[in-house]
């Protein structure tokens, strides 16, 4: 017998929180989806997500709230264990860096790389986020003194460390990422990780002596190792890598995905491969860096106060209604938004109406025409034809999607069959055919429907956890669907007849908006009530000028001959314009919200008549202007004021 195909498929490892919201969520039932999936293929999997507990942060929590780090922690990954288990996560395995298994691996790793020259002692002085556990240099906070990433203020911090010797390794990074162009994903990731290598590697502190909740270093005890050689380790110590043991090691490495969210691709992609050069060890095959589940108030965060709780979610609208939206509203590696009320029309549209009512419609027909039995297929037509091809179309392009890791698609694609196998009652009529007393022709449209029915089922195993069950069982069928594997819907015909149907309840009751309390939070009122409770807006004076104020604004059209971004900067883009015969250089805080390359040939309006200023060193002589829209994340989107007709640059704006 031959042996199955591996895949290793890992989520970050969550940092423990007391709101563990949708957004986590939505990572972890992606990866649960896609693990699902390739097991129905018949892939020997393994499927690893747990929790990051080390650090000064939670060691600062623990003290505030009066227990040790340990017992602190402990409470939170019991929360997280259980929602998972509340979600059908259908992990293989949950690496908590607080183990003894983790602990001895991470100090084995860390002797590894010293003995290599790859770590080596100085003294670290600069700015340090404690949430986000990020060093950031002087230039990197622009003098805000604020993250980056998070907005929250930096600490200054000096004090001996170990480096881990990241310079070392850059050119063969970039090496290897154009050789693997598959490697990050998706390509927007890509390009980011790419630029701010080539923008210059600094080498990475690794150690921390202001604290001691952490991993010692095994041969300097007065030494915690940080946060991500002991966290990105995981991936490896969890399949007991430098242990007495390495089977698991030898089987399942390198990885076949590493899921993460965008937010921590950077560490996933470049200090991760790194440290993995340094070891001698192969690269995961792919690092995918998917979008955030946001709101209209932006991404959820605790601070925000916006966090949405899966579990209340859950005990209102059903585990598969959960993990079917967050799986089909949100195109894999996007940004997607979340609403209550988008919620609620997903389900009534795709499950109650689409999905629940194609199930409750053919057993009530069967119910009524045969008892409950399928019946064996007689006369056939093309209409018959064209519904065997949609399926075999939909199985085909599922596959296809999930490969590609686009899960949202492949739903699509299964949702083609559901809307063809509707529209097929409507065009067959089988009320009119029993009507007419045309038995062989009733017989094919009932049976095909019940096919359609258990093709379906076996699509639907990777997303929803107990619909494809019901389905299976209303249909007649034993066993379980999950146990059938993926090819068990590539073949037409699999539907025994003589079946004995049971029909059930609606798989998914329609749910009236306008009565439905909508949760955030805590936070409950009605969709009528919310618009009712809507404070009215009272009018603010403006502060106003006249007509010759606004004249002394030079305000003229430019076009972008060049755009690059300024060193050591996510914000500040430097452009060369055209004004007409004049070339003007600005710089521009628009770098999150375009590419260089987007801009040029641009026209713009820009003010002229300011006077020059420097942003981080760069002369800019004038501005563009822009407007600002919630974007992606706590941070605004920006979009440019351009001209839509073909006016010269240097024209004067009126």
């Amino acid at each position: 017998m031959a042996s199955k195909k591996q895949f290793y498929l890992t989520t970050p490892i969550y940092y423990p929180s007391d709101n563990l919201h949708i957004g986590h969520a939505y990572t972890t039932v992606a990866a649960d989806a896609l693990a699902r999936f390739k097991r129905h293929q018949g892939y020997d999997v393994m499927f690893l997500t747990g929790s990051d507990e080390h650090g000064q942060k939670i060691q600062r929590v623990a003290l505030e709230q009066g227990v040790t780090p340990q017992k602190y922690v402990d409470r939170i990954v019991a929360g997280f264990k259980h929602l998972w288990k509340t979600l059908d996560i259908s992990y293989d395995d949950f690496i908590r860096t607080t183990e003894e298994r983790h602990l001895r691996s991470v100090q084995r790793i860390f002797q590894r790389l010293y003995e290599n020259g790859d770590i080596y002692k100085s003294e670290y002085e600069g700015w340090y986020c404690v949430p986000c556990e990020t060093f950031w240099t002087e230039r990197q906070i622009t003098g805000e003194h604020v993250c980056p990433d998070c907005g929250r203020p930096v600490e200054l911090v000096k004090e001996e460390s170990y480096f881990f010797r990241m310079s070392r390794y850059a050119e063969r990074w970039l090496r290897y990422i154009e050789a693997n162009p598959d490697f990050i994903q998706p390509v927007s990731r890509r390009n980011e990780m790419i630029s701010f290598v080539k923008q210059g590697l600094e080498d990475l502190c690794v150690t921390r002596t202001t604290f001691d909740w952490g991993i010692k270093v095994p041969f300097d005890p007065d030494h915690v190792i940080y946060v991500w050689i002991d966290a990105l380790a995981n991936y490896i110590t969890a399949l007991g890598f430098t242990s007495a043991d390495e089977t698991k090691f030898r089987h399942y490495w390198p990885a076949d995905v590493h899921l993460v969210g965008k937010e921590i691709v950077r560490f996933h992609t470049i200090i991760w491969p790194i440290m993995l050069m340094a070891l001698d060890l192969p690269l995961p095959k792919k690092v995918f860096g998917h979008g955030w589940l946001i709101l209209d108030s932006g991404k959820m965060s605790k601070s925000k106060g916006n966090v949405v709780d899966p579990l209340v979610l859950v005990d209102k609208y059903g585990v598969d209604a959960i993990r079917y939206f967050l799986l089909r509203e949100i195109p894999f590696g996007s940004d997607g938004y979340y609403s209550e009320e988008a919620l609620i029309k997903r389900i009534n549209s795709d499950l109650a109406n689409d999905l629940g009512n194609l199930i409750y419609r053919t057993l009530t027909m069967l119910n009524k025409y045969y008892d409950g039995v399928v019946p064996a297929p007689g006369l056939e037509a093309e209409v018959d034809r064209d519904l065997r091809q949609v399926a075999r179309a939909a199985v085909l392009d599922a596959e296809a999607a999930m490969d590609r890791l686009e899960i949202s698609v492949a739903l699509e694609a299964i949702w083609e069959l559901v809307k063809r196998a509707n529209k097929y009652i409507d065009e067959t009529a089988p009320w009119a055919l029993a009507r007419n007393k045309e038995a062989d022709r009733l017989a094919t449209v009932m049976y095909n429907l019940a096919e359609t029915g258990r093709i379906l089922a076996v699509l639907l195993v990777p997303y929803m956890t107990s619909t494809p069950r019901l389905i299976w069982e209303q249909l007649g069928l034993s066993a379980d669907p999950a146990a059938q594997g993926w090819a068990a819907a590539k073949k037409w015909g699999g539907l025994k007849p003589g079946a004995k149907t049971h029909r059930g309840a609606p798989l998914f009751p329609r749910i009236d908006l306008d009565k439905e309390e909508l949760t955030m939070d805590t936070e409950k009122t009605t969709v009528k009530e919310k618009v009712s409770k809507t404070p009215k807006v009272e009018k603010k004076a403006v502060n106003q000028i006249d007509i010759h104020e606004f004249g002394r604004i030079e305000l003229k059209i430019a076009e972008v001959l060049l755009a690059e971004r300024v060193p050591k900067s996510k914000k500040l883009l430097r452009l060369e314009v055209a004004l007409g015969q004049e070339r003007r250089q600005l710089v521009a805080g628009i770098g999150k919200s375009y590419e260089p390359e987007q801009l040029i040939g641009k026209k713009i309006v820009v003010v002229t008549n300011l006077k020059p200023a420097k942003l981080m060193g760069v002369e800019s002589n004038g501005m563009l202007l822009a407007a600002s829209f919630p974007g992606q994340g706590e941070e605004e989107a920006i979009s440019l004021l351009t001209v839509d007709r073909p006016i010269d640059s240097g024209a004067r704006v009126r």
